[in-house]
């Protein structure tokens, strides 16, 4: 219980020191250093960079010569400077890079927290999904922070530039997670590190058999084509929402951190009674479904169309992503488990999002005059794409039935 608790606490910082800066970035770079949208969507393609380099750097590295605890010090403790770095800059010249070395070494932390809970669980398929889960409290903790504790996102506050501070507070997150770390049980380099790690094993190449199969292929084009649409509620939902002015948009935001724990526990329910098919439809649809109700909605008398499209996000999230990383379990044969789940988070949050980060900023762009943005034909957008992908879908993907119980 001890260990268990400890692992809370580096799980709850971890998602704490994302939440705090991701969510409110848009509003920063547009309101503080005047970003057009094709440089909010360069910024938060760092994410995607990330992703596509971490595996190199956990695989190299924590697999074959470091404790995985000692490397997610140092990571942190880099990272919390550069995000003391991030909170002084004044031009987008000189944030952009700082902000691409932080992802470059934020986003292998994401592999090393749940490497050093499965290593350091006794049971983890019945004690990870406890553990996780205190990584969305700690998002949906940090949100409310900056809305309701320091209202860092309220309209006259951006305007004075206090949003700078959310990159301040994370910074110092980080560096208590990165001291916090070291306190960690040890979790020393893989068996892997007896043989060394193959370059086909870090990209997941042993998966691209999956491939042959037709359901397979046909899940794998709509995870990368879905992740375009994602990237749009990533990037600008929240400068959406303090363009309308609606109070407290960070706070609200949380909203869907909330729904994804409630809808996380109706997907055994979905999954064993309707089967995977209508199950990642359903996520599709929500999507399409989001970005309707943020086109037409406002901060006025249609705000609570704005409030259900955020609560969809556990929707969106759980039943597309969750249940399709359900899937690919289950059609992977035991010696390629982990190369399949590499290969769909290469393909997903590296090629699928750094596309739709930039074409995120390429239609915002188009649609901004004398900067104000025509929001509403904005959102049609990704509404539209996420509805063809979803009929896509329906027409390509044979339903099948894949049992899962709550651990």
């Amino acid at each position: 219980m001890r260990i268990q608790t400890r692992l809370c606490a580096m799980m709850f910082l971890q998602f704490f020191i994302w939440g705090g800066w991701f969510v409110t970035m848009g509003s920063f770079l547009a309101a503080n250093l005047n970003a057009s949208g094709a440089q909010i969507g360069m910024a938060y393609s760092t994410q995607s960079w990330g992703a596509i380099l971490a595996p190199f750097i956990v695989g190299l590295m924590a697999d074959r010569f470091f404790n995985a605890e000692r490397l997610l010090s140092v990571l942190h403790l880099a990272g919390g400077i550069l995000m003391f770095l991030l909170a002084r800059s004044t031009h987008f010249a000189a944030f952009y890079p700082c902000l691409l070395l932080y992802m470059i070494l934020y986003m292998p932390t994401l592999a090393l927290v749940n490497s050093i809970s499965f290593r350091q669980l006794a049971d983890p398929s019945k004690q990870f999904a406890k553990i996780r889960v205190w990584g969305t409290i700690g998002w949906i903790v940090v949100g409310l922070m900056i809305s309701f504790v320091f209202s860092w996102d309220a309209r006259e506050n951006i305007a004075a530039g206090m949003l700078k501070n959310t990159f301040t507070l994370c910074g110092v997150a980080s560096i208590v997670l990165g001291l916090y770390s070291l306190s960690l049980p040890q979790t020393p380099p893989g068996a892997k590190s007896a043989q060394g790690v193959r370059l086909r094993d870090i990209i997941g190449l042993d998966a691209l058999t999956l491939l042959n199969n037709r359901n397979f292929l046909v899940f794998f084009v709509s995870s990368i084509l879905i992740c375009i649409p994602l990237a749009f509620y990533y990037q600008h939902a929240n400068q959406f929402l303090t363009e309308l002015h609606v109070a407290n948009p960070t706070g609200k935001q949380t909203i869907g951190q909330m729904s994804e724990v409630l809808f996380m526990l109706l997907i055994p329910l979905f999954l064993n009674r309707f089967g995977m098919k209508t199950t990642l439809l359903v996520g599709m649809l929500a999507w399409a479904a989001r970005y309707v109700l943020f086109a037409f909605g406002n901060a006025n008398s249609l705000v609570a169309l704005l409030l259900v499209g955020i609560a969809l996000h556990g929707v969106c999230y759980d039943f597309f992503f969750v249940s399709g990383q359900i899937f690919i379990d289950a059609k992977a044969g035991k010696e390629i488990k982990s190369a399949a789940q590499g290969m769909i988070t290469l393909a997903t949050y590296g090629v699928g999002m750094l596309i739709g980060f930039w074409a995120a900023g390429l239609i915002t762009d188009w649609y901004a005059v004398d900067g104000r943005h025509q929001w509403q034909i904005i959102w049609l957008y990704p509404a539209g794409f996420a509805a063809l992908i979803f009929v896509f879908f329906a027409l390509s993907f044979k339903n099948e039935n894949v049992r899962y119980d709550i651990p």
